[in-house]
């Protein structure tokens, strides 16, 4: 197999500076005012993200590395020997080499993540780390249709990390596993799902005592500042996350502390002292709610995988041959 061009394998997300405005003028004019949360990871949010996963109130990332690798053979053997896999946000690509490392010889990786900064570097040291794998790196948006890069025989796996898939609202979830199921008709899907737990363990999660997730945050802004000649005061922006129980997700603000207005691209915003804008969803789980809502998508949960304080979960998902 010969590297694939990006366009054979998704529709790329053009991080173009366009875009970018486009998204931020539609959802800073909207009510309530919201950001995607796909434009945290430019460069400098992919390095804050990498720094927030190694804080000691963020349990997701330990939890799901450890079960990653007290499961890694049995992950293997579900997934049997010479896979093409494809991961979905693959970032810094440290749980990868875990899962590669278990597999009996994968003949493909397919990393696909918003971050070109991010991306091209992981690629850079998986290729070194493998030198056999193929590899094809995309800068797509994950939630998009993607399509697999070539033709063959070979079992697909998809890999999902991270509870990314709490990003999504319920219904965006299932729409995402649906045609996940469809991409990988008659393989599997390893994701990560963060569990419903005790609030105030959510709270220091997306409040460390570091200020890197409020600096994650801001970040959005200071990006527009960098990329669009936007004028917002960042720091007049507090962070504030909290944990809403109703919907069973976490909300993620930027509140402006003073009335005033920010210039994009020569079009004026105007905030309110107290204006929030909506940056992230982060949705949790109880494991019977998630594996309904897998199997309505069209997978067939087959195993899972559990701290023992039940804070985050793994699971195997097949999608049947059709």
């Amino acid at each position: 197999m010969k590297p694939t061009s990006k366009r054979d394998i998704a529709t790329p997300l053009s991080a173009t500076a366009n875009e970018f405005r486009d998204a931020l003028l539609s959802g800073l004019c909207s009510v309530p005012k919201a950001i995607p949360c796909k434009y945290f990871y430019d460069a400098e949010g992919s390095r804050l993200f990498d720094q927030i996963c190694n804080l000691p109130e963020y349990y997701p990332t330990r939890t799901e590395i450890a079960l990653l690798r007290a499961h890694s053979a049995e992950i293997a053997a579900l997934a049997g020997p010479s896979v093409e896999i494809i991961e979905f946000g693959a970032g810094a690509g440290e749980k990868i080499h875990i899962v590669l490392d278990a597999l009996e010889s994968p003949r493909a990786y397919i990393p696909v993540d918003v971050s070109d900064f991010w991306l091209e570097a992981a690629a850079e040291r998986l290729a070194s780390a493998y030198p056999h794998l193929a590899i094809y790196p995309v800068t797509a948006d994950f939630g998009s249709r993607l399509r697999w890069p070539f033709s063959s025989t070979a079992r697909r796996i998809g890999f999902f990390p991270g509870s990314t898939i709490g990003n999504f609202t319920p219904a965006q979830a299932r729409d995402f596993l649906s045609a996940t199921a469809q991409l990988l008709r008659g393989g599997a899907l390893l994701i990560g799902v963060d569990l419903v737990k005790d609030p105030t363990t959510l709270h220091a999660a997306y409040n460390d005592a570091a200020g890197v997730t409020a600096a994650f945050n801001r970040n959005l802004l200071a990006r527009a500042n960098r990329e669009l000649d936007a004028t917002f005061d960042v720091m007049s922006f507090s962070h504030y996350a909290f944990y809403n129980p109703v919907p069973r997700r976490i909300e993620m603000h930027l509140i402006s502390g003073i009335q005033q207005h920010a210039t994009i691209s020569g079009r004026s915003i105007h905030f309110a002292k107290g204006d929030a804008v909506l940056t992230e969803y982060s949705y949790k789980y109880n494991v019977d709610e998630f594996q309904e809502l897998a199997a309505s998508a069209g997978f067939v949960p087959r195993a899972l995988w559990c701290d023992s304080d039940r804070l985050f979960s793994i699971h195997w998902l097949e999608s049947e041959a059709n």
